[in-house]
């Protein structure tokens, strides 16, 4: 048997690294994406017969600290509760006691990032980037209007995910959004800097913070690089961000009328528009509610 067959097969007859407790839902040993506190593998919906997510976070990071293991918990939870298009379907979420893990299961987009997804794609016309925009804008806007306000707080371009074969984008890795009450105003910092609104690092923020690293998204689709890539360090990148200077990617040539709608984005918090704010902006003119909406 020719050995590419071979490794074929063994991969279809490839165990299941766990199950979950219900036997839905078994995971595969190999990583979709790691982070500083979650790995993402590969997992299989045996109910669905469709491949998913399984997101796992070691709670043994977190072992001194019970309370924020159950917010951890709580805020997974209520990703169940959330429906819309443009936003990560979240099926199932447990707690592991015995190999101190909390799991949850979402829905994997074909494409991967929009990061990724860009490089491969150069040529893409601002049209299409609009269409991007507005769906990540309908998503954001379903969060903050959300009973309580959700917050997503790190998004960036890694973590919106696509379907390119029907060009629709999803808004995902909410598992450590802050969820604000009635004070409207979060207190923890958690975020990747060059996205971060500089409010965030005076830990006391709305959900404004979400519209400037949307602004900051727009950016690296129309330059293709990311924000600040001219820092070498954290601290430079901070230094820029509180002290209101705006990345170098901004001075490129581009069309005005992008970079003016992207600046309204960086304003300072009370300037800056909400996510209904700008899906009413003259900048979606061209892209009408019925191209926004994913076909198939």
């Amino acid at each position: 048997m020719p050995e590419e067959n071979a490794n074929t097969t063994d991969r279809e007859t490839e165990a299941f690294a766990e199950v979950d407790p219900t036997g839905r839902f078994g995971r595969y040993n190999d990583l979709l994406g790691s982070g500083a506190v979650k790995k993402v593998y590969r997992a299989f919906d045996q109910e669905e017969g469709i491949e998913v997510a399984w997101n796992q976070v070691r709670l043994r990071k977190f072992s001194d600290d019970p309370v924020l293991i159950n917010r951890l918990l709580s805020e997974v939870k209520l990703l169940r509760t959330l429906k819309n298009k443009y936003i990560i379907v979240c099926y199932s979420v447990w707690k592991d006691d015995e190999r101190n893990t909390l799991n949850f299961i979402t829905e994997v987009c074909t494409s991967g990032n929009l990061r990724d997804y860009r490089k491969r794609h150069r040529h893409v016309s601002m049209k299409a980037l609009k269409k991007w925009s507005k769906q990540v804008l309908v998503g954001l806007e379903y969060l903050h209007t959300h009973e309580p306000c959700i917050i997503h707080r790190d998004l960036n371009c890694s973590n919106i995910f696509i379907n390119g074969n029907i060009g629709q984008v999803k808004i995902g890795d909410l598992g450590f959004a802050a969820i604000v009450g009635k004070s409207h105003a979060a207190h923890s910092i958690l975020g990747t800097p060059e996205y971060m609104a500089p409010e965030l690092y005076e830990e006391d923020y709305t959900e404004m913070v979400d519209i400037y690293s949307f602004g900051m998204c727009l950016l690296e689709m129309v330059t293709m690089e990311i924000p600040y890539s001219e820092c070498d360090s954290v601290a430079k990148i901070y230094k820029k961000v509180t002290t209101g200077v705006k990345p170098q990617a901004l001075n490129k040539e581009m069309d005005p009328e992008v970079k003016a709608f992207i600046e309204k984005c960086l304003a300072q918090p009370r300037a800056r528009p909400s996510a209904s704010d700008l899906l009413k902006d003259p900048f979606f003119s061209e892209v009408s509610d019925e191209e926004t909406e994913p076909t198939g």
